[in-house]
């Protein structure tokens, strides 16, 4: 029989290019959702309410490893405390609801894999190179993704391989950091941000998609590892380069930090401030990134 994929947040950016990989790779998927979709001979839907703390338990019971990318978007609403609270909570609430679904059907998965994010190393402009030892950040950042992670230590106290993928601004067309930036730099009116010398650890959405499937096969996975292309992109370089592809060159000034800070409050750290990460305990594993230049990988998703 073929192996089972449970995946939270299954319909969203990196979710739905994970299906597909993982169907093109053999394997069966089932995603959890508030609004039930058919299934087909690949994907099977299942109800769940976090929240409510209620789940189909046929989906733990019937899956073999599980990828929990659900979660409330940190970018996507201003930090009001709210939403602060929101954004901390949803995706420990998520894991519990699944430790405890798997806990009450004594069901056995052979990992659990969680997404998290290269912001638990903080939103602090520096020229460190953060590697997955150091310390989290006591930011809004760096305490949000602690707590993301903190969620994942019920599953490896039960013996559950457990493995944490810190990602960077994952690039792709349809979704994701592109599909916002493109209408603006498509009509050339494209320009860096603040200093423009914060650093933007990025990748591409197919070699993310990848960290996941290898944290399913290969078994010497487990602990954090940062997913992001290890180089010098800061958003001046980005930026400058995002317009390359579109045939000219950056015209207009940089957006000054305070019209930033103005329109986005907290929330502006995330564009104003940035930091350099290593990939090197990825690749001691020996997996080996498809994209690493930055304007090939914009010019292959903006081509797609």
């Amino acid at each position: 029989m073929r192996k089972n994929v449970l995946i939270t947040g299954g319909t969203g950016f990196v979710g739905r290019h994970l299906t597909q990989m993982l169907i093109a790779q053999g394997y069966s998927v089932s995603i959890l959702t508030r609004n039930k979709k058919s299934n087909t001979k690949d994907v099977f839907y299942y109800a769940w309410d976090v929240e409510k703390q209620f789940i189909e338990n046929e989906a733990v019971y019937k899956a073999d490893y599980v990828i929990h990318l659900a979660g409330e978007n940190i970018a996507e609403k201003p930090w009001t405390p709210k939403r602060k609270e929101a954004i901390l909570s949803s995706r420990a609430l998520s894991a519990q609801l699944i430790y405890n679904s798997l806990l009450e059907s004594n069901s056995k998965i052979e990992a659990f894999i969680s997404a998290s994010a290269v912001g638990i190393y903080g939103a602090i402009n520096g020229q460190a190179i953060c590697t997955e030892g150091m310390q989290p950040a006591n930011d809004f950042l760096g305490l949000t993704c602690q707590k993301w992670e903190l969620a994942v230590q019920p599953f490896a106290d039960q013996g559950i391989r457990s493995v944490i993928i810190r990602t960077g601004l994952v690039l792709g067309k349809d979704d994701g950091l592109l599909k916002k930036l493109s209408p603006i730099f498509k009509y050339r009116f494209g320009s860096a941000l603040g200093s423009g010398k914060q650093y933007m650890p990025w990748i591409h959405i197919d070699d993310l998609c990848r960290i996941y499937l290898e944290a399913i096969q290969n078994n010497e996975m487990s602990g954090a590892y940062n997913a992001a292309i290890t180089d010098n992109t800061t958003n001046q370089l980005f930026s400058e380069t995002l317009a390359k592809v579109y045939g000219y060159k950056l015209w207009l000034p940089s957006v000054p930090s305070f019209v930033i800070q103005f329109a986005l409050g907290e929330m502006s750290k995330m564009v104003l401030k940035g930091r350099r990460v290593s990939n090197a305990k990825l690749k001691t594993l020996g997996f080996q990134f498809e994209y690493e230049n930055l304007e090939n990988t914009m010019k292959d998703c903006l081509s797609r």
